[in-house]
């Protein structure tokens, strides 16, 4: 890191405007979450009016996470090299596009183009976010702000999951195409206004300074990032913890009804956890300065064993608690993982789009092969016992990880 560099940080961190940073990349996250399950609650009027089938709609929900495994590296590289304030506002227009493609879809291949669009541009917003965070915050505050993003991704997803039905569709006359250019007109507004924030004179300054730095081979960063022998195994933490969180995010409703439970109440008891990871991700992240963060994280990978394990359970105090942490482990695992990525020596917020870019696009290789491989276990076995064994094995892996991550940056602190 030079001078510069350090300058820069460290007026950013101080200034007032930081504030209204993270607000605007709150927001932007939060249209995130809402394009991921947009489609969601509109599985049955357009299903109906497109004339899909259930595999068809779900090759189309899958789309925007394999198209993502191939982009997010990329779009990291073009973070670092034109600056988050123009490559994330060309994000915000190509979610924005996604959303208006997919409401004058006609048939499964125009639904299913729409939202592998926002694999491509996606990245831009969900790599540029945490490279935001760590140019304007430093310290216990850029815990906080991790926090804050973090809960704006979930806040997004419960609102479409909650309002479509009950409020856009009603306005939108019953009209599945409308609401989703509703979405499209949020997202393009969450763009416009980043632009404003990030048009602040203390941004321009902040990357100016970035951009007056000799320009690296992209190459060259990529491959000095993997030599990192922390790098490595945080990435390799990143496949456990995509592949944990989206097969329970995917498959709890489920789980649930295979204990029991009838459709509308497994649906509302599917909803705690993320409750309960909005509360714990504007508290726990705040916490986890540099001298507790890796307690916090093996309490968090335990968390998640435990809910793994509770969740055998069909009812009662055991299934609650099982769903209380899995919100924990859902809530803060990710932010928590991202602030020791971003702080790891050799990263810096120079090189934090193309870190965010290998850490996003590794972990959603996890992302895509955990709810793949919970159907088919659970096809094969007759169940999920034998699926929420395999993610408790998933989790007790990531704890032998966190143990040698925890010692080989313990080494590198102690060889400064």
């Amino acid at each position: 890191m030079t001078d510069s560099d350090i300058s820069a940080e460290a007026a950013a961190s101080s200034h007032p405007h930081r504030w209204v940073m993270l607000a605007s990349i709150a927001f932007l996250y939060a249209c995130f979450g809402l394009t991921v399950v947009s489609l969601a609650p509109l599985v049955g009027p357009i299903r109906q009016d497109l004339g899909l089938t259930n595999s068809q709609f779900g090759s189309v929900m899958g789309a925007w996470p394999l198209v993502y495994i191939f982009f997010a590296v990329p779009c990291g590289a073009l973070l670092d090299r034109v600056g988050a304030r123009r490559a994330i506002g060309l994000g915000c227009v190509g979610v924005a596009l996604s959303l208006a493609m997919r409401s004058i879809a006609t048939d499964h291949v125009s639904l299913f183009l729409a939202v592998a669009v926002f694999g491509v541009c996606g990245p831009l917003v969900s790599v540029g976010a945490p490279k935001v965070i760590a140019q304007w915050f430093s310290g216990k505050d850029r815990g906080f702000a991790m926090g804050i993003y973090f809960a704006g991704n979930s806040i997004g997803i419960i609102a479409v999951l909650s309002l479509t039905n009950s409020v856009a569709m009603p306005l939108a006359g019953g009209n599945w195409r409308t609401v989703l250019l509703y979405y499209a007109g949020l997202v393009l507004t969450s763009g416009i206004l980043w632009l404003i924030a990030s048009s602040h004179r203390a941004n321009r300054e902040l990357e100016s300074e970035f951009a007056a730095e000799p320009r690296r081979s992209q190459f060259s960063v990529f491959g000095e990032l993997l030599s990192l022998p922390a790098i490595r195994i945080i990435l390799v933490m990143s496949v456990g913890m995509f592949f944990f969180n989206h097969s329970l995010n995917n498959w709890l409703p489920e789980i649930l009804r295979d204990g029991g439970m009838d459709a509308v109440t497994a649906g509302y008891w599917s909803s705690i956890p993320t409750l309960v990871g909005i509360a714990a991700a504007l508290t726990i992240p705040r916490m986890a300065i540099p001298e507790r963060r890796y307690a916090i994280l093996a309490v968090l990978i335990l968390s998640g064993m435990t809910a793994s394990l509770l969740l055998h359970l069909e009812q009662g105090g055991g299934l609650v608690l099982a769903l209380l942490l899995q919100g924990l482990t859902r809530g803060t695992i990710g932010s928590i993982i991202v602030l020791i990525l971003m702080e790891t020596k050799g990263v810096g917020s120079r090189a934090m789009g193309a870190a965010a870019g290998l850490y996003f696009s590794v972990g959603e290789v996890g992302g895509v092969l955990g709810p793949l491989t919970v159907g088919m276990l659970s096809d094969f076995t007759g169940g999920f016992s034998a699926p929420l064994f395999l993610l408790t094995g998933v989790t007790g892996f990531m704890f032998v990880m966190l143990g040698l991550l925890w010692r080989i940056n313990r080494n590198a602190i102690a060889a400064d």
